[in-house]
């Protein structure tokens, strides 16, 4: 059963964010304005789900909040540890705020979180080389937040939380969603699996569960408040509910938020292989509002290399999953993950990877050359391939996916697709964007006054990674 901070405790941080109210109070009397922190997330869904309640908690502590760096007062890293690159990423911003610190804004407070910061080596590397970041805390003390930051102001030291343990749920955080359409709700926390490539059970625990209670009061709740596509998250979703005593698995939960009145998409993230069941399968055909679509990581295609992934499953059990599926849900879009350049593979094994790109026609997949974690299994082996072996494999990786990619985006033109309208589209300001049922995003031209609206769209155009399309009418929904 997952361990839960206690009432006591979570009082314990409301009285510092009084305590914190107070001080931008006085602050703002002082220098007439609020005090302003800047908040940046790196990583996963499930990052920027914590970086929801870290501003909610700010939010509650009198703070406004800027995007931009020379007005901030506080700025607050949300790190990754999965990829050297969001890692250094962070120390080129740290970089920059030192600048910033030294030449305009001396009181800044800077502060460097989440999953980067749980490994012990990184957090003496900040300590010793970037002087000038006030706070560090890990994932398993997000919900200390306002402590962290009220001892950072008044003690004028550097404070360190990096606790290790397999973490705790803290309930009824206060949270401050970007939007009213859409939000995550976590499901569970910490990752069973161990991954010879994965740093993340070292840095966010062992799984944890939040009871279907909590999880089905907090959607209840969205979807009263008009939130009307609830995303669910975990590590490893499939994996629900096994640490707990209530016998409800995943397929269950799905089936319950299904019959919230008000909710009309619903998406979850992320399933391992080995545990997707008939069931899961099952409730996500019968259940109406469930998006078809999965996202199913396979991560490579040769067996050598999936067993030193230690992912205990086969090519030929993930390539029947993946019939089982399309047999069930035909109109279901899938994608996955791959690492291309894990340390063992050769070019033999690769070829696998691209045979199961061929049978499964994933919609689209989300590819990474490995990046070596200090602390994995993985991390001690010896590369079989060269730097430029293992780029030219990447390479043609997104040759090959591109066309399955373009070619059953090609099958979506002349359909009208419900889309759930985002906003303005990222690649051009005169354009919405909005996603199918199936996640594909989609581009047409529309009166802003449609954001937040369900709507039926007529697809005109199909590019590699979106569609084009032509607003046709205000729909319901789903």
């Amino acid at each position: 059963m997952a361990k839960l901070i206690t009432e006591e405790q979570l009082a314990v941080q409301r009285e510092y964010i009084t305590k914190l109210r107070g001080e931008n109070a006085l602050y703002a009397q002082r220098t007439g304005r609020a005090r302003s922190v800047l908040t940046e997330t790196y990583g996963c869904q499930q990052n920027e789900n914590d970086t929801e309640r870290i501003r909610g908690m700010l939010r509650d502590a009198g703070f406004e909040f800027t995007e931009d760096p020379h007005n901030a007062d506080v700025v607050i890293y949300n790190t990754c540890a999965v990829r050297e690159n969001a890692e250094q990423k962070v120390f080129g911003r740290l970089g920059i705020l030192k600048h910033i610190k030294e030449e305009e804004r001396p009181d800044m407070i800077v502060a460097v979180c989440g999953c980067m910061v749980q490994q012990e080596h990184i957090t003496e590397k900040i300590k010793a080389v970037h002087d000038h970041v006030d706070l560090v805390f890990g994932t398993h003390a997000l919900y200390k937040m306002p402590e962290l930051l009220y001892r950072a102001v008044k003690e004028k030291n550097v404070v360190v939380d990096i606790e290790q343990s397999d973490g705790a749920i803290a309930e009824d955080l206060p949270i401050m969603r970007d939007g009213s359409d859409k939000a995550w709700v976590s499901v569970m926390y910490g990752c069973n699996n161990f991954c010879s490539y994965c740093i993340v059970p070292y840095v966010r625990g062992r799984e944890r569960s939040r009871s279907a209670d909590a999880v089905m009061n907090e959607v209840r709740e969205l979807a009263a408040n008009g939130v009307s596509e609830i995303s669910l998250l975990g590590q490893n979703v499939n994996s629900y509910g096994k640490d707990l005593d209530e016998g409800i698995d995943f397929a269950d939960l799905l089936t319950m938020v299904n019959g919230v009145e008000g909710v009309k998409r619903i998406r979850f993230m992320t399933s391992h292989p080995k545990d997707l069941s008939d069931k899961l399968i099952d409730a996500i055909a019968r259940c109406d509002k469930v998006c078809k679509q999965l996202h199913l990581p396979v991560q490579a295609g040769s067996d050598r290399v999936l067993k030193q992934m230690n992912r205990r499953y086969t090519k030929a059990q993930y390539l029947e999953k993946i019939d089982k599926i399309k047999k069930a849900i035909p109109e279901i879009s899938l994608s996955t993950d791959i690492i291309v350049g894990f340390p063992t593979e050769t070019n033999e094994d690769f070829e696998e990877t691209l045979d199961v790109l061929r049978k499964a026609e994933f919609d689209h997949i989300f590819s990474f050359i490995y990046s070596r974690r200090e602390g994995t299994p993985a991390a001690k082996l010896d590369f079989a391939l060269s730097d430029e072996e293992i780029r030219r494999n990447f390479n043609k990786l997104l040759d090959v996916q591109n066309e399955i990619s373009k070619r059953k985006n090609e099958a979506m033109v002349g359909t009208v697709e419900t889309v759930l309208v985002d906003g303005v589209s990222k690649n051009d300001a005169a354009m919405l964007s909005g996603r199918c049922d199936n996640s594909k995003i989609v581009n047409f031209k529309g009166d802003k006054s449609l954001i937040g609206k369900y709507i039926d769209v007529r697809i005109t155009e199909a590019h590699t990674w979106s569609l084009n399309g032509e607003y046709v009418r205000e729909t319901e929904g789903r």
